[in-house]
């Protein structure tokens, strides 16, 4: 292979700034596919993604049953001047497909292609849909639409006949069907009829039939073109990545802003940053996609996001490591809403600043955050993000190639799936100094010989849960001759709200102290607010641990005999989220690798390369969905370094989105400067030359 196509095979290697235009079929008269291309690379793109086939195909078709778009210009191949467009301008074409649905008229020849509900009913979409539009119908994963009749000679077909720079398949995931295709398949996986509800099927039906299907497509597509990737998505809170990256080459995700729901469903500040970082989880792949929608939900998908809000949830993409791809409604000659073209072009032209920075960096975190869908990660998460303590995430899946020691602290929330191998790593880790901070129930030891290593890692012994406590407290311990470091800001109070599960447990020996115990409830719920007078704590003081630590080996483990996740999740009160930050601050022994003005709002993120440090700040601050910018002034950084002079040493540093100059000050083992204004997003760029020891090799 010569050099050019080594380097054609290897594009989406590098950053990425897609645009995607939803482009309404209605439309299609009016676009200029070379004036779409120039727009596009004006709006500092550097790939679009466009629709392709499906649902409609956008190109003479000869495929029986593969539906053409109706307002394709005559005599014109207008899928080919696209790609030649978009090549002109140096940008990659990725082919969109979306086999989910069908137009009525197939159906009524093909019905076996297509999803049965109950009763055999097939699933209509739009049936209520003004106009005169055809109806849309669902098609099964498992029928012939998805597969061999219609969606793999569609692949060949445009793989053949267009130089097409990628694929990816919208709407690819599994809709519960009870036809005749989905029942064999049941019966042979399982030796069980289907069920009648989705509610009653096996818990991995829908994954192996997505993976199935998807996993045909992509060995097609390599089979035909290998250099072709494909892109599909991931979601936060179910996919196992581990066996998505076997049949994909890019990995996707969508942290939409969906304000349509309502402000008391309004989606939380961290999702952007959140989905990113478990894309970036998966070692050795391309830094994952993050699709924003430029819509406040697809029943607005005509209007943009407040231009504060889309800025805020745009710029948590690249500020997390990842691609950004940008989702709008139409071209820019038939968008009505015109702000969201002045924020794509704003946020893709901060962002190609960064490409010779980012690409290939790695994250600089310290803590690791072993993610749980099931539990209480997200509340964690959420802390974390919202304190500015950086970490990363780490997945059950993944523990083979987990590289603990690359980290200080690994966070344990309840739900955490705790194999036999995880735990010993997590012992290995603590023995040779190490730190774990987790929380929650526990198994018992009686019944499951497993957890025995997990009780001597955590210093306790045999443990049990108690029944649901409300009006309970947690109580902060005097510890001799020190303060307790749990009650750092929280001083004037010993006591902070407890509700929930306690497991119940007892030190193992001296090399475990206890931090705070339980406050049990005053009174039931009923009372109260019956007469004052009769609210006296009945114990004020108890032995029974909430937190405890256990020095193990060079080590430290730091247990949570209760759930402050689930507290973190329901009420967002600022003394549990500080009650984590401090637990984590005392494992740092008071000194982290960053630490920043904690204003509320704030999210920071920190990337190394082998000459510098990216540190991006990202402005959220405000009530969301944000009306307008809060600028956040004189943000105080501190980042250690591997030095301990004492003499002040003065070092420039770089805003690289603004072109600012900042002064750094390294002293006493720490580089100390401050951001004098941040708007939106800015990535500072710091010389590793100042910080001979910047990722915990102190």
């Amino acid at each position: 292979m010569n050099m050019v196509q080594k380097e054609e095979r290897s594009w989406w290697h590098k950053p990425l700034r897609i645009i995607q235009p939803n482009m309404q079929v209605l439309d299609t008269p009016r676009m200029d596919p070379s004036r779409l291309a120039a727009q596009l690379k004006e709006m500092g793109a550097n790939a679009m993604v466009f629709n392709t086939g499906g649902i409609y195909a956008w190109y003479d078709t000869q495929v029986p049953f593969h539906n053409v778009n109706g307002y394709l210009p005559q005599g014109r191949d207008l899928l080919a001047e696209l790609i030649t467009a978009c090549h002109q301008q140096d940008l990659r074409f990725i082919a969109r497909f979306d086999f989910s649905k069908a137009e009525d008229h197939v159906y009524l020849r093909r019905p076996e292609w297509f999803v049965r509900k109950e009763g055999a009913r097939p699933e209509i979409i739009g049936a209520e849909r003004p106009g005169s539009w055809p109806l849309l119908m669902s098609t099964c994963i498992n029928g012939g639409y998805r597969n061999e009749e219609v969606a793999v000679p569609v692949l060949r077909e445009v793989l053949s006949r267009y130089e097409i720079d990628g694929i990816f398949f919208n709407a690819p995931g599994y809709v519960f069907c009870r036809c005749e295709r989905c029942r064999r398949k049941h019966v042979d996986l399982y030796g069980k009829e289907l069920p009648d509800s989705s509610r009653l099927l096996e818990p991995d039906f829908a994954a192996r039939c997505f993976d199935d299907n998807l996993g045909a497509m992509y060995a097609l597509i390599k089979q035909i073109r290998p250099e072709v990737p494909m892109i599909l998505y991931y979601n936060l809170h179910r996919d196992d990545l581990s066996k998505r990256v076997v049949m994909t080459d890019l990995l996707c995700t969508e942290p939409q802003d969906i304000l349509s729901l309502g402000h008391t469903h309004i989606p939380e500040f961290w999702k952007p940053a959140l989905s990113i970082k478990v894309g970036r989880s998966v070692p050795g792949r391309p830094a994952p996609l993050g699709i924003v929608h430029s819509c406040p939900g697809m029943d607005w998908r005509h209007t943009g996001l407040p231009v504060a809000e889309y800025r805020f949830w745009l710029s948590q993409i690249p500020a997390n490591g990842g691609q950004i791809w940008h989702s709008i409604t139409g071209i820019p000659d038939t968008i009505e809403d015109k702000r969201i073209l002045q924020t794509v072009a704003e946020l893709n032209h901060h962002a190609a600043k960064l490409d010779n920075y980012m690409n290939g960096s790695v994250s600089a975190a310290e803590t690791a955050l072993v993610w749980s869908e099931n539990g209480e990660a997200r509340s964690w998460a959420e802390t974390l993000i919202n304190r500015q303590i950086l970490f990363d995430v780490l997945l059950p899946e993944n523990q083979a190639e987990w590289k603990l020691s690359d980290y200080r602290i690994v966070l344990l929330p309840e739900g955490t799936k705790l194999s036999p191998v995880i735990i010993e790593a997590l012992r290995k880790f603590v023995y040779n100094g190490g730190r774990v901070l987790t929380e929650g129930s526990l198994p018992s030891a009686a019944f499951d010989d497993d957890v025995m290593p997990l009780y001597e890692l955590l210093g306790i012994s045999e443990a049990f849960v108690g029944e649901e406590l409300l009006a309970s407290y947690l109580r902060f311990e005097e510890l001799p001759g020190e303060k307790n470091p749990l009650q750092l800001g929280m001083q004037q109070t010993n006591i902070i709200a407890h509700r929930g599960h306690v497991t119940y447990v007892q030190p193992q020996n001296e090399a475990v102290r206890v931090l705070a115990t339980l406050v049990p409830p005053f009174s039931p719920l009923e009372s109260v607010g019956a007469p004052p007078e009769r609210a006296s704590l009945p114990v004020s003081r108890t032995d029974l641990p909430l937190v405890l630590e256990h020095s193990y080996g060079a080590g430290r483990v730091m247990y949570c005999a209760f759930s402050l996740g689930a507290l973190l999740r329901e009420f967002k009160l600022a003394e549990h989220e500080m009650l984590l930050a401090n637990a984590i601050n005392y494992l740092y022994e008071g000194n982290p690798l960053l630490s920043v003005t904690s204003y509320p709002g704030l999210q920071v993120t920190l990337f190394r390369t082998e000459n510098e440090l990216l540190l991006h700040l990202v402005n959220g601050a405000g009530r969301r969905p944000l009306a307008g910018t809060l600028p956040l002034h004189d943000i105080k950084v501190r980042l250690r370094t591997g030095t301990s002079q004492a003499e002040e040493t003065v070092h420039k540093l770089g805003a690289l989105l603004s072109g600012d100059s900042i002064d750094g000050c390294a002293a006493d083992g720490a580089l100390t400067f401050t951001v004098p204004r941040l708007e939106v997003w800015e990535c500072i760029r710091i010389p590793v030359r100042v910080l001979h020891s910047c990722h915990g090799e102190d």
